[in-house]
C-alpha cells in the first residue's frame, strides 16, 4: 500500500524540503521588500502569502498543496522572466534570481516526492472537477 500524500509530507525529507522552500521564499520576499516601490512591495507580499500557504495547517491548503507548489513555481518563474526583460541588473538582483531558481528546483522536487507526476496530478484534478460539475463521471482514483 502506497503512503498517502499527508504521510509523505510528514517525513524527515518532506519537512526538510518544506522548510527549505519556506526559507527561500521568505529570503526572496525580504530582498524584494527592501527595494521600495509598489511592484517590489507587491512581489514581496505575494511571496509572503505563498510561504504561509506552504505551511498553514488548514484542510483546504493541505488538500491543494500541489496547486500552491505549482503556483509558487510559476510566480518565481514570472519574477525571473520579468527581471530578465526589464532589469535592473545589479548584484542583489542576481542573488534574488539565484534564490528563485533554487526555490523552483526545491518545489519541483517536493512536488515529485509528495504528489508524483505533475501532468497526472493536474489531469486527475481536472477530471475530478469535471465530475463535480456534472460533465462526466468521477475517475476511479479520485481524491
Amino acid at each position: 500500500m502506497q503512503p498517502s500524500t499527508a504521510d509523505r509530507e510528514l517525513t524527515v525529507a518532506g519537512v526538510a524540503l518544506r522548510f527549505l522552500a519556506v526559507a527561500l521564499t521568505l529570503g526572496t520576499a525580504y530582498i524584494h521588500s527592501t527595494l521600495g516601490g509598489l511592484l517590489f512591495t507587491l512581489n514581496a507580499t505575494g511571496y509572503l502569502v505563498a510561504a504561509v500557504a506552504l505551511v498553514v495547517p488548514i484542510a483546504l491548503a493541505i488538500r491543494f498543496r500541489w496547486f500552491i507548489r505549482l503556483g509558487l513555481m510559476g510566480y518565481a518563474l514570472t519574477a525571473i522572466v520579468m527581471w530578465a526583460i526589464q532589469g535592473p541588473y545589479y548584484t542583489t538582483a542576481y542573488i534574488a534570481k539565484a534564490i528563485e531558481v533554487s526555490l523552483i528546483i526545491v518545489l519541483f522536487v517536493d512536488f515529485l516526492r509528495a504528489d508524483g507526476n505533475p501532468v497526472r496530478v493536474v489531469k486527475s484534478e481536472l477530471a475530478l472537477l469535471a465530475s463535480k460539475v456534472g460533465l462526466r463521471p468521477a475517475p476511479a482514483g479520485a481524491r
